[in-house]
């Protein structure tokens, strides 16, 4: 079915019928009886309209690329997509989705794709933080924004992260303001030279934790570096320190999943979280939930930055001129979920 054979349905002109279907007839005051015959012979006809032809015409399609690593396929950073489809639809934008599992050859590939089927802006997204390599040349006269990844050395797009700096800063804070001097860094440190090389959040984490503690006058206790952030690690970790003897006052983990196993060693050991020993952590995996006692950690603020995506985006392109995005990173804060593992000490 065609236009025409819409316009000759509901007895008005090709371009009444399209101003109508389009959803411009309102401002051109066309009457409400005769958006209603529009409407009801595209129904009856079964008409849709060819949304590439009309983005062809106008330049725009009303869609938006979203190529990631592996962000559709984990359960810890769904949210983005949440985000960034709730805030498509509310802009009224179509998500097309890409999946790469990071290689480069795969993720070019993708982006060739979205350029062929000419989306309006792109979302680069990362499953976790890091530095993103260098962008084809093809996407200059793009809106791209980088989710969760920071651009290339010497500028880049537009860029969302969550603010890993200052939550490390901030779950230092909290084991110092609970009265714990004694604390143990659990998947990096003592020093920011033993940082995870391959890990942007960790690094950041590292960073501000050690600030606030040199700014309190405190040094970490210990400090085991990076070698997998899972629960395994995080048990060989605590259990070392058990067999030497050493029961930890506080215990900072780089991830949940260090906490995990942290929790594991220390009641296997018969020790009890907090009153032992507290334990202060990062991510809210959905597990830090349902951990007996619940497990105090930061929250990666997947889903405000799938939006902020999108909603920078469609800002961009809704903007006269230029795409006004910049080179600027935006760092969203993570917020603390303050459950059950950190208990306040008593004075000595």
């Amino acid at each position: 079915m065609t236009l025409a054979d819409v316009a000759h349905q509901a007895g008005v002109s090709s371009s009444t019928a399209s101003l109508v279907l389009s959803g411009r007839g309102r401002e051109l005051r066309i009457s409400t009886a005769v958006h209603d015959r529009v409407r009801e012979a595209a129904e009856t006809l079964g008409y849709r309209r060819n949304t590439i032809s009309v983005g062809l015409r106008k330049g725009l399609t009303n869609t938006i690329g979203f190529v990631s690593d592996t962000v559709a396929s984990s359960q810890l950073a769904g949210g983005m997509i949440r985000g960034a489809l709730d805030a498509a639809r509310e802009s009224g934008y179509m998500l097309f989705m890409s999946e790469t599992g990071g290689g480069p050859v795969q993720e070019r590939r993708a982006i060739e794709a979205m350029l062929d089927h000419r989306v309006d802006g792109l979302i680069l997204a990362s499953m976790f933080t890091r530095q993103h390599g260098a962008l084809a040349v093809e996407l200059e006269t793009l809106p791209v924004v980088l989710l969760n990844s920071l651009p290339p050395d010497g500028g880049g797009p537009a860029a969302i992260v969550p603010d890993e700096q200052a939550a490390g800063r901030a779950a230092a804070e909290q084991l110092l303001a609970a009265g714990h001097r004694d604390i143990h860094l659990i998947g990096a440190g003592p020093t920011l030279e033993d940082a995870p090389a391959a890990s942007e959040a960790g690094r950041l984490r590292l960073a501000g934790i050690l600030e606030a503690l040199t700014e309190a006058g405190v040094p970490p206790a210990s400090g085991y570096p990076y070698r997998s952030w899972n629960p395994a690690h995080g048990w060989e970790a605590v259990h070392d320190l058990l067999e030497r003897g050493k029961v930890p006052e506080a215990l900072l983990c780089f991830n949940d999943r260090l906490a995990f196993g942290a929790y594991q060693a220390l009641q296997e050991a018969g020790l009890r979280i907090p009153e032992d020993t507290s334990v202060i952590s990062f991510d809210d995996a959905p597990l830090a939930g349902w951990l007996r006692p619940t497990l105090t950690t930061f929250a990666i603020p997947h889903r405000a930055m799938g939006t902020m995506a999108v909603e920078m985006l469609v800002g961009a392109l809704r903007a006269e001129g230029a795409h006004p995005l910049g080179a600027q990173v935006h760092r969203v804060r993570m917020p603390l979920r303050e459950r059950g593992s950190v208990a306040v000490r008593s004075p000595a």
